[in-house]
């Protein structure tokens, strides 16, 4: 079995990775640097006009990655993470250039609620830049096995977090004056309009 220590050292040097989520099984490496970025969505069949979530361990440590996220961004951010969200929110600062696609005063985000050796790979590097390890367009991977063969056969190390329960994260756009749904993932459109919307109100 691969270890939590050989996960981290790979994404610390820049490698690609799967590990499990609390969605689906992602494919992962350093957020920090261009390169392993574009390795990750040439590996994934993305253009590079689509972005790529920066995957944070904690709000705090999302905060060290983005400081400029404050007022409602955080607000919102902290009401709704950790749990299957990806949050488009401002990024004015235009930091992570290769993660944010066509719209590079945006960055889209995540704190997924793991644990076990999911949690502590996450802890243990802070953040990554992640998205389904799978081929774009087709089938969220559940299980290690679904992840493709040219995937598994591409990455430095693959962690088995055995089933997942295999709806993606839902995104919302929360950079206009109203919150968007962009894709309606684990949680049902209606109801993540709603949660924002009873957060905004308080």
């Amino acid at each position: 079995m691969v270890s939590v220590d050989e996960a981290v050292a790979a994404i610390r040097e820049g490698q690609l990775v799967v590990i499990p989520t609390d969605t689906v099984y992602g494919l992962a490496c350093s957020p920090y640097h261009e390169k392993p970025v574009q390795e990750l969505s040439a590996l994934k069949g993305r253009g590079a006009g689509q972005p790529i979530a920066l995957v944070a361990s904690s709000l705090d440590w999302l905060l060290e990655c983005v400081p400029e996220l404050r007022g409602r961004a955080a607000v919102l951010a902290r009401a709704l993470l950790p749990g299957p969200y990806t949050l488009v929110l401002p990024n004015p600062a235009r930091r992570y250039p290769w993660l944010n696609g066509d719209r590079p005063d945006t960055i889209g985000v995540r704190i997924p609620d793991v644990d076990g050796r999911a949690r502590e790979i996450l802890d243990r590097v802070g953040a990554i830049a992640a998205t389904s390890a799978n081929r774009h367009g087709d089938a969220d991977p559940l299980r290690l096995a679904d992840v493709p063969q040219e995937i598994l056969a591409a990455v430095a190390v693959a962690v088995d977090g055995g089933e997942l329960p295999g709806a993606p994260s839902t995104v919302l756009d929360l950079t206009g004056t109203e919150p968007v749904v962009l894709r309606e993932g684990a949680v049902p459109e209606a109801e993540a309009l709603a949660r924002v919307a009873a957060v905004a109100a308080q």
